[in-house]
């Protein structure tokens, strides 16, 4: 019951004029003055603020979509360098490999060279040595002629009992002799078969 005579007594105090009196409704005046100031208040963030803050978006969203250009730009160049750097270093190795082969031709040539030089070298050499043991064997011969001519003459002087230094008689001897002996005619008689 309470409730209902409160709101009697609002609607008495409403009817009675003293709603000039509430706090809660403004005046007409106020009302008024509010819309103004807000209207004031909207034109000129419609003509001052709003175009700038538009303008600070755009050369945002232009800087961002330049750098992204940029990005892109480098990333381009980055790639064009990168094949460039790979077609140089395809063609490096090329050329590497060609100066290898070259290389390996032109030492395979050295090496063939040499070895020719080298057998030119041996085989004069070894025609060298066998001029050398020839002329030393023909020396020996001679030498081992004489000698046996010499020793065979003493023997023979000392079997015969005669001389035999006469000089053409005992080298006609053992000219005959030797030869006789290479040609197989003359065989060696062993010791022993006196019988």
């Amino acid at each position: 019951m309470q409730l209902f005579a409160g709101a009697t007594h609002v609607a008495a105090l409403v009817t009675a004029g003293e709603a000039n009196q509430l706090p809660v409704l403004p005046h007409w005046g106020e009302l008024i003055f509010g819309f103004i100031a807000i209207a004031i208040l909207y034109v000129i963030v419609q003509k001052k603020v709003v175009p700038n803050l538009e303008k600070i978006y755009a050369d945002r969203t232009a800087a961002i979509e330049g750098g992204m250009h940029q990005a892109e730009e480098a990333q381009q160049q980055a790639q064009a360098a990168l094949e460039q750097y790979n077609a140089q270093l395809a063609e490096a190795r090329v050329e590497a490999s060609r100066i290898r082969g070259e290389a390996q031709e032109q030492g395979a040539a050295i090496i063939a060279e040499f070895r020719v030089q080298a057998q030119v070298e041996a085989n004069r050499i070894a025609e060298a040595a066998h001029k050398q043991i020839e002329a030393e064997r023909q020396q020996a011969v001679v030498s081992l002629r004489s000698e046996v001519g010499r020793l065979s003459t003493e023997l023979a002087s000392r079997i015969v009992g005669e001389s035999l230094h006469d000089q053409a008689r005992q080298s006609g001897i053992v000219d005959r002799f030797l030869a006789e002996l290479e040609l197989g005619a003359v065989r060696p008689e062993t010791v022993g078969q006196d019988a």
